[in-house]
């Protein structure tokens, strides 16, 4: 199952960091979404450094599994939350049910693995949300949240937990 998460769940947006950020800039200015979560250090860091101010940060003090110094996320509530590599624990669920409610400035820290987070934030937010994460060695991936995401995003879910 995790082979079907390599594939990006949404635009992929290659570049190097500054060009990235640039269009994801454009792709904000252009459609306003409802709210923007973003999920990964690597990325969560170029997006703020690039003064763009996302609403919900999921990080682990990471960068494709080695860790990294924390950095400033700025003023934000910040929620914590125990997820084992390769799930989606219950604490996670709460800790990004919190963020998501308090729709501004919050961050997730995670200690374990942030990567499957994407999965129940795609089902948490708002339809016409965007949620960025990083394509290790490609760029950034741009999934906007909608009602056929949401559903893909459950359907996966429950097959996780059937496995």
């Amino acid at each position: 199952m995790r082979q079907e998460l390599k594939s990006p769940l949404g635009r992929l947006v290659t570049g190097d960091p500054l060009e990235t950020v640039e269009v994801l800039r454009e792709y904000i200015q252009e459609t306003k979404p409802a709210s923007f979560a973003v999920v990964g250090d690597f990325t969560t860091k170029n997006i703020i450094e690039a003064g763009l101010n996302p609403d919900i940060c999921v990080v682990d003090h990471r960068v494709m599994r080695v860790e990294v110094d924390p950095f400033n996320h700025g003023e934000r509530e910040v929620f914590t939350s125990d997820n084992p590599a390769g799930t989606i624990d219950s604490e996670s669920w709460v800790a990004l049910g919190k963020a998501v409610s308090l729709k501004s400035m919050a961050s997730v820290i995670v200690e374990g693995e942030e990567d499957l987070l994407v999965l129940p934030l795609i089902s948490l937010m708002p339809l016409g949300s965007l949620i960025v994460y990083g394509q290790p060695r490609e760029g950034m991936v741009l999934v906007e949240v909608t009602e056929e995401r949401k559903e893909w995003a459950e359907d996966f879910m429950a097959r996780m937990e059937d496995a």
